[in-house]
């Protein structure tokens, strides 16, 4: 089932797998942020100075918050980062020799991601935001604030830690439209790489559900069979209660049996009712062996539905896959 399940998963696109796992849910979140900038060189232009000036940025740091919803799969976050950079200008224009300057931000950005392998416990994820910051900069002995379009780029690695909590690193590029350097005139390029480790927390982790009470005894003798995930051959278990099953055949003399198969809730609909049908007719030939005709055995495939223990979707439950035999 594996190779035939990723197949599919392909053809219908990731989240199909993601809805099959059980470590992410669709819900709301919120995290917190923070890691390392890395400023690139650039220079800013100083009309009346005598041309340009070169800024060679120190190492700086970046820290934030987002807000975001999951779809399992897609992510939207609205994230807010703040940016500080200290810099050193030189090759100055004539008369304003070397100096330091200071580069702090601010970018308010609505994000969009894709999540690859989705619910499972490692999530590769790719994604991009666009958004506006609030560029605070100091040079030429004064400061300018203005505020510019801001874009950036992601690329990273979760780990669902639990169905709850959720470890992201990730790289990116971040950059906006050109700010001033003190002087209003004085334009400059900002373009950032950035290395953020966040945490995040989503609301509203799924309960587990009780099961359901124990069906009511009826006077038809009844047998369970069960198998393992994705599997429809016979246990040494399975053959001596499909034994049991032919001897009560026996027994009733004029009788007719119904195998009905069953599957749990992991893996697409279509692939679980094939495979309930496979392990219903399994059945079925261990009963002829065991000297019940096959004119006697009605063979049933119910897929998901039936469940002998209620569970999510996507949840591997041993007791769901089976095969009841009936005897009436």
């Amino acid at each position: 089932m594996k190779k035939t399940f990723l197949a599919a998963a392909a053809l219908a696109a990731l989240p199909i797998v993601a809805q099959a796992q059980s470590l992410q849910y669709p819900g709301l979140y919120i995290g917190a942020e923070g890691g390392a900038n890395w400023m690139l060189n650039t220079t800013v232009n100083v009309p009346g100075f005598g041309g340009a000036a070169n800024i060679y940025p120190n190492f700086g740091w970046a820290a934030g918050g987002v807000v975001g919803y999951d779809f399992v799969g897609p992510r939207v976050e609205l994230e807010g980062v703040y940016r500080s950079n200290t810099a050193t200008v030189s090759g100055a224009p004539v008369g304003l020799g070397s100096f330091n300057a200071s580069i702090n931000q601010v970018a308010i950005m609505a994000n969009v991601f894709y999540d690859f392998n989705a619910g499972g416990q490692i999530v590769p994820y790719i994604g991009a935001g666009a958004g506006i910051a609030f560029v605070d900069a100091f040079g030429f002995g004064q400061e300018s604030n203005t505020t510019q379009f801001a874009y950036q780029g992601i690329i990273g690695v979760g780990y669902n830690i639990n169905e709850q909590f959720r470890i992201n690193l990730d790289g990116r590029y971040y950059g906006t439209t050109s700010p001033y350097l003190g002087a209003s005139s004085a334009s400059f390029n900002n373009n950032n790489f950035s290395l953020m480790l966040g945490l995040q927390y989503k609301f509203g982790a799924p309960t587990v559900v009780a099961p359901p009470p124990a069906p009511p005894v009826t006077q038809a003798p009844s047998y369970m069979v069960f198998f393992d995930w994705d599997r429809s051959n016979l246990s040494d278990q399975a053959l001596a209660t499909i034994q049991q099953a032919a001897n009560a055949y026996k027994t009733k003399g004029n009788a007719r049996i119904t195998a009905t198969g069953h599957t749990d809730t992991s893996g697409p609909e279509s692939y679980n009712m094939a495979l309930s049908l496979r392990r219903a007719n399994t059945v079925k030939d261990a009963l002829v062996r065991n000297g019940v005709p096959a004119t006697a055995i009605a063979v049933i495939g119910r897929g998901e539905q039936g469940l002998l223990v209620q569970t999510a979707d996507g949840v591997r439950e041993p007791q769901n896959r089976r095969v009841e035999i009936v005897i009436q």
